[in-house]
Formats: C-alpha cells, sequence, structure tokens
C-alpha cells in the first residue's frame, strides 16, 4: 500500500517558522523534507527552502531536528552550514548527517573528528568516500572504534603511512587488525607486519592472498614482531619505565638475540641494559659494571651468563664498542645523527651479524636519512 503524504501548505510553513506545538513541527518538517526531495524547484523555491531548513536545525525540539537529519541525510539540497550545525549536535541528530551527507569538505569532516564523539568519529570513518586526508587524521588521532571501521572501509582512501600508524598505535586491537587484513588491497609491507599481530584463518589468509612460502612467513612475523618492539622502544624510551618493558618482553619471550642486537646497534644502551639484566638475572647495576667498566672481558662474561649465542658475541662487541666510540667523542649530536652513526659505524666495522639484521639496519638507516633531509618546496628549483 503506497503511502500519500498531504502537500505542504501555507499553514504548515507559518508552523515550521512561528512555531505550534511539537508535533505540528515534526508533521511539517516531514512534510517539507519529502516535498523537496520529490520534486523540481526553481532556483528561488530551492533559496527559500533551505531558508527554512535552517531554521529547523536551529529548532529547540529534538525530534524536530532528527526529522530534518533523518529525512535529509543524503541530500544536497541541505545547506552546508546547517549540516555543520547539526553534526556538532547530540549523537541522534549529529550521526545520520555525518554518515552520508555529502555537502561536507575534508575540513568539515576533520573538525568533526575532533569533537571527541567516539560515535561522531565512527560515523566519518564509515561514509561512502573518505580522502586520505581525512583516513590519515582518523588513524593518527580517533579512538579505536574509528580506526577499525575506517580500516574496514574499503571505499576510503588509506595510504600506507596511515595503515603503519594504525597498527603502531593499536598493534593488540583484534578489531584493528582483523579489519586491516581483510582489505581489498593492502601494502605488501603492511601485510607483512600484520602477519605478526594476527593468527588462526586470518594469518592463513594473508599467506594465501600474497602468495607467501610457509617459511618466509614464519620468518617475516619474527622480524617483524622485533621491528615493532624496537620501534616502540625508539618512542617510549624517554618517558616508559625500561625494567618494567624489559621484564614483560622476558616474560613473553621476545628478548631475543636479534632483538637485543637491533636495539644495540641503534644505540638503545639503555634497553640492551635492562635486557641482558632480565636474561642474566643480576642487578641492573652490576650488568651496567660489566657491560662498561670491568674491562674487556666483563661484557663477555654477563654476555655467556645471559645465555645469548657466543657466535654472535663479535657483533655484540662491535654494537658496545661502536656506542661507546661516540660517546668518547664528544661531539652533541640530536638523537636521529646519533642513530644514523651508530648504525653507520656497527655495519662498517661489523661483520658477524645475520644478514637478516644487517638488511634491516641498512633499512632504518635510509629512513633516518630521509628524516634528515631538508624539505623539498614544491617552487624549488
Amino acid at each position: 500500500m503506497t503511502t500519500v503524504r498531504a502537500p505542504l501548505t501555507e499553514v504548515d510553513l507559518r508552523r515550521l517558522v512561528r512555531g505550534g506545538s511539537v508535533e505540528d513541527r515534526v508533521r511539517a518538517a516531514h512534510k517539507l523534507c519529502s516535498a523537496v526531495e520529490r520534486i523540481a524547484i526553481s532556483e528561488a523555491d530551492r533559496l527559500a527552502a533551505q531558508k527554512i531548513l535552517r531554521v529547523l536545525a536551529e529548532d529547540a525540539a529534538l525530534r524536530v531536528r532528527n526529522a530534518l537529519a533523518t529525512a535529509l541525510r543524503a541530500s544536497t539540497l541541505l545547506p552546508r552550514d546547517a549540516a555543520l550545525r547539526l553534526a556538532r549536535d547530540v549523537e541522534e541528530v549529529a550521526v545520520p548527517v555525518i554518515s552520508f551527507s555529502p555537502v561536507f569538505t575534508d575540513e568539515d569532516l576533520i573538525e568533526v573528528l575532533g569533537l571527541s564523539s567516539a560515535e561522531k568519529q565512527v560515523a566519518v570513518a564509515g561514509r561512502p568516500r573518505l580522502s586520505e586526508r581525512v583516513t590519515g587524521v582518523i588513524c593518527d588521532e580517533s579512538g579505536e572504534a574509528a580506526v577499525a571501521a575506517v580500516c574496514a572501509n574499503d571505499n576510503a582512501a588509506l595510504a600506507e603511512p596511515a595503515l603503519a600508524r594504525a597498527l603502531e598505535r593499536f598493534p593488540q586491537s583484534r578489531p584493528v587488525t582483523v579489519a586491516m587484513a581483510r582489505r581489498k588491497n593492502l601494502p605488501l609491507a603492511i601485510s607483512e607486519k600484520l602477519l605478526a599481530l594476527v593468527e588462526g584463518d586470518l594469518r592463513r589468509e594473508l599467506i594465501e592472498r600474497y602468495e607467501i612460502k610457509p617459511d618466509t612467513a614464519q620468518r617475516l612475523t619474527s622480524a617483524a614482531r622485533e621491528r615493532i618492539t624496537v620501534d616502540l622502544v625508539d618512542q617510549a624510551e624517554a618517558a616508559t619505565d625500561l625494567r618494567g618493558f624489559a621484564a614483560h618482553l622476558h616474560q613473553r619471550r621476545r628478548l631475543t638475540p636479534s632483538l637485543l642486537l637491533r636495539a644495540l646497534a641503534r644505540g638503545q644502551m639503555a634497553f640492551f641494559e635492562h635486557a641482558v639484566t632480565e636474561l642474566a638475572g643480576v642487578p641492573h647495576q652490576r650488568t651496567w659494571l660489566m657491560v662498561h667498566d670491568a674491562g674487556p672481558l666483563g661484557l663477555q662474561a654477563i654476555y655467556e651468563r645471559a645465555g645469548l649465542p657466543s657466535r654472535l658475541f663479535p657483533a655484540f662487541r662491535a654494537g658496545v664498542d661502536a656506542w661507546r666510540s661516540l660517546q668518547q667523542d664528544g661531539v652533541a649530536l640530536d638523537p636521529l645523527r646519533f642513530q644514523e652513526r651508530m648504525i653507520e659505524r656497527f655495519l662498517t666495522h661489523q661483520p658477524f651479524a645475520p644478514r637478516e639484521d644487517l638488511d634491516y639496519l641498512l633499512e632504518k638507516l635510509d629512513r633516518t636519512r630521509e628524516d634528515l633531509l631538508p624539505p623539498v618546496h614544491a617552487n624549488a628549483a
């Protein structure tokens, strides 16, 4: 059965503009929205209708604003200023408009993301189309639910750095990792990181989609997990309890020789000391003395006590020597330049590390140098 709405009358318009009961205004709002969506109107009528829609967007009654937001959620007729007013409203009113309105610019959507409402952030993340600029803000700043929603949205343009940032912020979030693993298109570098974080069917899906051999997948899983861990040490060194961090990794059997070597070669001496302390089961002060102040045999003694493999000791010796030589140079370096010099010296004087660890450090050296380069301006010659 087809419902036929009564035409919008002059009385309805007076109810909208001048008031009346809430029920009257809700009915009149429904009629107006239905009318402007169903029929072709002149430009003059369009401008007149938009004036009324602005009045509705400011109506004191929630039901009136909700009727407007629901009926015109995907309409180009809703004025941008009115749509923004509705987007700042309570979730019941805002979410339909945020989810579908075509009148919003990227700047508008970024403003909505900053409103500190998880429901509104999710509404932005699920829109039919999103630019890399907006998805980048979601992955950088929004909550877990919004990040999972944008990863699940195959119509959202997601650049590789944004995906990497999402994994960096929520590495243990199943909603985020599942949504990301099931995207139609995923950069290979991101799929490698995901292999370290997902299990079971999802892991098999990634291996099959990218035709990764089982032994390669196992190597990538181990390497990616350690890379993410070292990156976390980089970010948290100044503010995190490294002793507790090392103890946590030790409990999870993550203090591998490869992880310690990579961290040491990047200048993370404090983390290296705490990691060896955990493995050796001795006080940190004793570890520090053995590494730094017990002669040439001190490092080897604490190294053996920690149960680290003898074949890699020359690599660890080279790492400690490279760090010490930089300290003795007495040149003040910012953290990025220190890391660059540290990796350079380690790679130059050290042939004993496994090939995959050297490849990893070369990759980190390249990224550090990119960070050190001055920005390239569009008008540069």
